[in-house]
């Protein structure tokens, strides 16, 4: 169940969601974001950094679980191409 957090600014009120899942498009904004060098890719480097963003528990385990799961040509990046094997697994 999410929890929400309600702010008033006089009449009007924003309304916060917290706890909600992530739909692919945000995951994929996330990992994408964490490309810090620009070069289309994603380092285990990176990828750790997007997981200790998104709160996962021991995010280098999750950066190397990744690595082994997405990438099918075994060069220890995560392009574009292999980004949606990558955010599935994390999805799940």
């Amino acid at each position: 169940m999410p929890i929400y957090e309600v702010k008033a600014f006089g009449d009007e009120y924003e309304v916060t969601a917290f706890n909600q899942p992530l739909n692919e498009e945000q995951l994929k904004g996330i990992f994408k974001k964490h490309d810090k060098n620009g070069d289309g890719r994603l380092s285990r480097k990176e990828l750790k950094k997007a997981f200790e963003e998104l709160g996962a528990w021991i995010p280098d385990w999750r950066a190397l679980r990744g690595l082994c799961n997405a990438d099918a040509n075994g060069n220890g990046f995560i392009p574009e191409e292999e980004m949606n094997s990558l955010i599935l697994l994390y999805a799940l």
